[in-house]
């Protein structure tokens, strides 16, 4: 889970391209309109779904199952679930995820943790992704990090540039897989 532009596929990118199961991981892939994110995954080799939610800001757990129903499973190990761009509704619906990762980045300020704490609230593990570029954003990564903290004292907090995989065997650690 993330906003829009937090960099949640090119996490699970980073993330596919370190545990190298290909076709062993099927990415269910949320977005309002376009097939943008699942192309970008699908092109790393695993199977995926696309569900376009319309004016839907989040999948729900209806959508998820339809979206199963098509996938094949079959010699499957691992499943992704990138929800909708947002921070606010997919906190609150949950899809029977065994870790639940929220992705912020630097770009959104200094003060998301803290204005939308419900999501962070309910997330397994956090990732602070575009971190080279906090420097530009005059936001401070170990800021974030106390924020979170306070959240969520029990979300390990990563710091990660998902692009030049800086972070990503951190989080796969944390997420229980793996490499």
């Amino acid at each position: 889970m993330g906003y829009i532009g937090s960099g949640k596929t090119s996490l699970i990118k980073a993330i596919l391209k370190r545990l190298g199961m290909g076709k062993k991981v099927a990415v269910i892939a949320g977005d309002l309109t376009t097939t943008i994110d699942a192309e970008r995954i699908e092109a790393e080799g695993a199977r995926v779904i696309q569900v376009n939610t319309g004016k839907e800001c989040h999948l729900d757990a209806h959508l998820v199952r339809q979206a199963l129903k098509r996938m094949k499973l079959d010699g499957m190990k691992l499943l992704f679930i990138e929800n909708v761009g947002n921070l606010i509704c997919p906190g609150e619906f949950p899809l029977g995820a065994h870790k639940r990762l929220v992705v912020t980045s630097v770009t959104e300020g200094p003060y998301t943790l803290m204005k939308h704490p419900y999501i962070f609230r309910e997330a397994d593990v956090i990732v602070l992704n575009k971190i080279d570029l906090a420097r530009a954003m005059k936001v401070s990564p170990s800021q974030l990090e106390k924020d979170a903290q306070k959240i969520n004292p029990h979300a390990p907090f990563i710091k990660a540039n998902a692009l030049k995989g800086i972070g990503i065997p951190k989080v796969i650690d944390a997420l229980g897989l793996e490499s």
